[in-house]
């Protein structure tokens, strides 16, 4: 397992983590005997970050995580790190974003209880809410970490405004944005923004929400439930031409011995701006897999292969709060 220093936070934390959205059942039913083996086996292979939200089943996911490492979290809690993502909320159509002063107190209570820890050592903002003044929320986390709720804070899904509008008031010390082989506009602008202003970064969704691991047919049936059964990305022309880079990306990985799902994650963290790639795992065997992709090296003529490969694909964008 490879290691880094996250950020400005000193938190040593393995080069991927464990991601848990999978287990909030946004995804279609959740194998939870199958989930706690998949994060025992993380574990077993040196992962030692874990990243969850509140929103992911609104503590679900969170207590899943809780069950399968309640032994180390009592034993040998700061060899764990556990990033945790609140500020969305249940209402009639759904989810909303709320990240008022009331609702991350009672978020992050619920998170402290779903995990079974006493402090989180990652508190994110899981999506900006425009209805709430940035001062407000940054103001009340950095009186969470005073409070020692939570050690640090950072943000998901945010531009370089909205992070630097927040860090007037509590500086971001980290990032989790999507990015994968089909979606790369964070290149622009986020990624440089968070190397000149030492902010680590997290990216998830390298796999493209399952695009990227080589399981998925044109023919495809999403479980009643996920949400990719509802996007115009997973079906139709848009897929079909998808898939054809897939296998194009496979067959590259291929030479090297390795599975394209592989190739995908080794590409996120080829990236000197990012420090960590997430990834989901509903079963003990793709952990394995996505370990592997850790001594995969990726050099610049293999970079430049890959740009080449992509230049007819459509880009894949995940689904945001109001979609799920």
């Amino acid at each position: 397992m490879e290691y880094v220093t996250l950020g400005r936070t000193g938190l040593r934390v393995s080069r991927l983590a464990f991601g848990t959205w999978q287990l909030g059942g946004d995804w279609g039913p959740v194998d939870e005997r199958g989930a706690i083996d998949a994060i025992r086996r993380a574990r077993d292979l040196g992962i030692n970050l874990f990243d969850t939200a509140q929103a992911y089943g609104f503590g679900a996911s969170e207590r899943v995580l809780g069950r399968a490492l309640a032994g180390e979290l009592r034993s040998r809690r700061d060899e764990i790190v556990i990033a945790t993502k609140g500020g969305l909320r249940r209402c009639d159509d759904g989810v909303t974003r709320d990240a008022s002063r009331a609702s991350l107190r009672a978020g992050v209570e619920d998170s402290l209880r779903a995990l079974g820890v006493d402090c989180i050592d990652l508190y994110q903002v899981h999506w900006p809410d425009p209805s709430v003044p940035f001062e407000e929320t940054a103001g009340y986390l950095r009186e969470l970490v005073q409070a020692g709720k939570i050690r640090h804070v950072g943000v998901s899904n945010f531009d370089v405004a909205q992070i630097d509008a927040f860090s007037r008031t509590c500086p971001v010390e980290t990032l989790q944005p999507p990015y994968h082989l089909f979606r790369r506009d964070i290149e622009r602008e986020v990624l440089p923004y968070c190397a000149d202003h030492a902010i680590a970064v997290l990216v998830y969704g390298p796999l493209a929400h399952g695009l990227l691991t080589g399981a998925i047919r044109s023919d495809v049936v999403f479980a009643r439930g996920d949400w990719r059964r509802r996007s115009d990305l997973f079906r139709g022309r848009a897929l079909e031409r998808n898939l054809d880079t897939v296998r194009v990306l496979d067959a590259i990985a291929r030479q090297r011995g390795r599975r394209v799902g592989q190739l995908a994650i080794a590409w996120t963290l080829a990236n000197p701006a990012v420090h960590v790639a997430i990834v989901g795992s509903r079963r003990a065997a793709h952990v394995d897999d996505a370990v592997g992709a850790l001594d995969l090296r990726l050099d610049g003529d293999d970079l430049a292969c890959i740009d080449a490969v992509l230049a007819h694909a459509v880009a894949v964008a995940g689904p945001s709060p109001e979609m799920v």
